[in-house]
């Protein structure tokens, strides 16, 4: 049966079949969470694939080898910089995490390991990250029933984790 969690773990440190990075554009290696993927990948490799595939547009995912990873697959998504709200932000922050399933789903993964997307440096609000991305997670599960997937976020932090279980316990309890 597919499911939603979260636990407090460093993503470099799940044992899951595909992490995501919170990736740019042009998929170069950055701070937080995405310089901390490519650090524990492996740098030089993992720059090497991303440069083979060449970059990637907001709202987009793209796959490489994990790597030194325990996860066997990377996926870069990348998410919107937030402005105001009114440049398309919650709908690119929503496809970059159907557009991640959807590559995990094309190569037969069944566990991902996701970050907060948006929520760091690109300055997304908290509340509006946590219900893009369990509302983009749920609806996948839905529209994907013959797909089981168990999908992990890793935060790092209790009051991101608080309003995450919250937010899983709005979306997705109350449809059960």
């Amino acid at each position: 049966m597919s499911s939603i969690e979260i636990k407090k773990i460093d993503i470099t440190k799940l044992d899951t079949d595909a992490i995501v990075n919170a990736a740019n554009e042009g998929l170069w290696a950055g701070g937080g969470v995405c310089g901390a993927i490519f650090r524990a990948a492996g740098s030089a490799e993992l720059t090497r694939a991303c440069d083979a595939i060449g970059g990637c547009k907001t709202g987009n995912a793209v796959i490489t080898p994990g790597f030194n990873l325990p996860a066997k697959y990377v996926i870069h998504a990348v998410g919107p910089m937030w402005n105001d709200g009114n440049h398309n932000e919650p709908e690119l922050l929503y496809s970059a995490y159907k557009q991640s399933l959807n590559r995990a789903k094309e190569n037969n993964l069944h566990s991902i390991g996701f970050p907060l997307i948006s929520a760091g440096i690109f300055g997304y609000p908290l509340e509006g990250a946590w219900e893009r991305a369990v509302s983009a997670c749920n609806d996948f599960i839905k529209n994907n029933s013959d797909y089981e997937i168990r999908i992990v976020f890793a935060v790092l932090d209790d009051k991101i984790l608080a309003v995450g279980e919250k937010t899983i316990e709005e979306i997705v309890e109350t449809e059960k």
